[in-house]
């Protein structure tokens, strides 16, 4: 049976370990106290920095990077890093506009990851609205990440990336098998743009997508460091807790990780 490392750096930012492969989500190394400008009068201030340092972070085989346009996904500081880091695969979009080892992928699109010595993972693009209907144009594209490899025993690995339950994140458990859940939450809402739209999943519905999945591991990111989030731990766990599935949650602080038989 394999086993995957999954290690919370802070917000959206986990390394995943497994099968030799080292894997970077979302990465954002800035300080903090810097304010992000997200488009349409919307803004957020990083509250709390990385756990771990890029030095300390050692080598990076591949990225995965939700959507480049969201300083609280992609950061300067990140960006500046991607060369280094093997190949990062994104949307269509960021692909054109970071260049590089980039790899774009629409919903649905799939590519591998491969090396010699180091089984071939298969990583399919997951969908993904960050926002209510019709915010796209606002929001721009974003997807997710679902990874395959030869030897899984419960079903592949789901990065969601920034999204709100809706009819097309429903149909992943249905077209994937999926066995780890690596969920973005913080039901993040903008008082300047409509402060009642929501634009990430709250706990409600992330503990409606669990049941959906019935995954045999959760790990939540994506709620904390960040003064645009609405819902942290201390909301979010009672809310998940009510989940058929929540004896299979494992909340990995910043800094902390977490070893799963995937």
């Amino acid at each position: 049976m394999t086993q995957a490392r999954i290690t919370h750096i802070g917000g959206p930012t986990a390394l995943i370990e497994v099968a030799g492969w080292r894997i970077l989500t979302d990465p954002t190394f800035d300080p903090p106290g810097k304010r992000y400008f997200f488009g349409w009068g919307t803004t957020s201030r990083k509250l709390t920095g990385p756990s771990v340092t890029p030095e300390e972070l050692g080598p990076i085989d591949a990225v995965l990077v939700s959507h480049h346009h969201h300083g609280d996904n992609l950061d300067p500081s990140a960006q500046a890093l991607l060369p280094r880091w093997g190949t990062t695969f994104t949307t269509k979009k960021a692909a054109a506009k970071l260049g590089g080892a980039c790899v774009g992928l629409d919903a649905w699109e799939t590519t591998t990851l491969e090396a010699p010595g180091k089984p071939t993972i298969t990583i399919t693009a997951t969908p993904c609205r960050h926002g209510v209907v019709g915010s796209d144009p606002i929001t721009g594209p974003v997807v997710g990440f679902a990874l395959a490899w030869e030897g899984q025993q419960h079903g592949q690995l789901w990065v969601t990336g920034d999204t709100v339950l809706y009819p097309a994140l429903r149909e992943v458990p249905q077209r994937l098998d999926i066995g780890t859940l690596l969920i973005h939450l913080g039901s993040v809402r903008f008082r300047y743009l409509s402060g009642w739209l929501r634009y990430t999943m709250d706990a409600r519905e992330g503990a409606a997508l669990i049941d959906l999945v019935a995954p045999t591991h959760v790990v939540p990111v994506h709620y904390e460091g960040w003064s645009h989030f609405q819902q942290d731990r201390p909301a979010a766990e009672p809310v998940l807790a009510t989940s058929t599935y929540a004896d299979r949650i494992s909340w990995v602080d910043p800094g902390q990780s977490v070893e799963l038989d995937v």
